[in-house]
């Protein structure tokens, strides 16, 4: 596993991000893990039914994007680590999309921090979304934005 990531489906693993951290020679000064994990959702809009999302990416970049979204997150005060990964391909109701974990020092450190890092990975990275409807409608959505 590394720090940042696009993955198949099914590519994921939590633990394994989970071993990744602990693994970091600072791990000592570690109190806490803060985690953002993403599922396809069943309802959008007003009411609207979802029944698959496709989700692209242009790798290379979103992975530099999120390299540069984690070194920054790293530097802040009382932070260890921070990871950022996102799955592509065709999802279904309740598969995992994204996951961010931020450790530090405290929940003081790492919560902020793991918001920053969520919003600014769906802000900025390089992915699309296409959602299908249960009414057979399907469209393109721009990431993040949703």
């Amino acid at each position: 596993m590394t720090r940042v990531g696009i993955h198949d489906k099914g590519d994921l693993s939590i633990q394994e991000l989970i071993e990744y951290i602990k693994a970091n020679e600072r791990f000592g000064e570690v109190g806490g893990v803060a985690c953002f994990l993403g599922f396809v959702k069943g309802m959008i809009g007003e009411g609207k039914r979802v029944k698959d999302l496709e989700l692209e990416a242009y790798k290379e970049r979103a992975e530099e994007i999120f390299s540069q979204i984690a070194q920054d997150i790293r530097s802040r005060p009382g932070i260890v680590e921070c990871l950022i990964h996102h799955v592509t391909g065709k999802l279904k109701l309740g598969d995992l999309i994204f996951v961010v974990m931020v450790a530090g020092r405290s929940r003081k450190d790492v919560f902020p921090a793991l918001v920053e890092a969520v919003e600014r990975a769906k802000r900025e990275a390089t992915i699309w979304k296409k959602e299908t409807l249960e009414s057979g409608e399907s469209y393109w959505v721009e990431y993040g934005k949703e």
